[in-house]
């Protein structure tokens, strides 16, 4: 048993993936045009999350006893090649969080535009994975998590 077993049909996840990566670039405008840090941030942090939906929908979400439950875990496992972002956005959820509870103080510009930039590069990678099938990307670039 491989320990992933794919939730939908290829012709089911194909559209459902496109149409994850279609709100991940509006999720991307709003924030490229976001007035304030924290909803910069908070517009990258659901940019990068649907991202990573797109890809675990297309790949298969991992199933079984263990299995990871969040978007990030699911994406490690299905996407180790893209271990650098998954760790970057699971590390910030906790910032997020405090963000919707309305903490908007505890996100400087810097790191709005850090979260900008690397939501960008995760929607990038995840667009040419899907494109290249099975396959894995090579050359992502790093991702500083300060």
């Amino acid at each position: 048993m491989s320990g992933r077993s794919s939730a939908l049909d290829d012709a089911t996840a194909l559209p459902q993936s496109a149409e994850l990566l279609s709100r991940a670039d509006a999720e991307l405008l709003a924030a490229q045009f976001s007035g304030e840090p924290w909803e910069m941030f908070s517009h990258a942090h659901l940019a990068a999350l649907r991202a990573g939906a797109a890809l675990v929908a297309a790949r298969g979400r991992p199933v079984g006893r263990g299995a990871p439950r969040t978007v990030w875990g699911m994406l490690d496992a299905v996407a180790p090649e893209l271990h650098t972002f998954s760790a970057l956005f699971a590390q910030a959820a906790t910032l997020r969080s405090a963000v919707d509870a309305g903490r908007f103080e505890l996100v400087t510009p810097a790191r709005a535009e850090r979260a900008l930039c690397a939501a960008e590069d995760l929607v990038d990678a995840v667009r040419d994975a899907l494109a290249a099938g099975d396959e894995a990307p090579v050359g992502l670039p790093a991702v500083a998590s300060r």
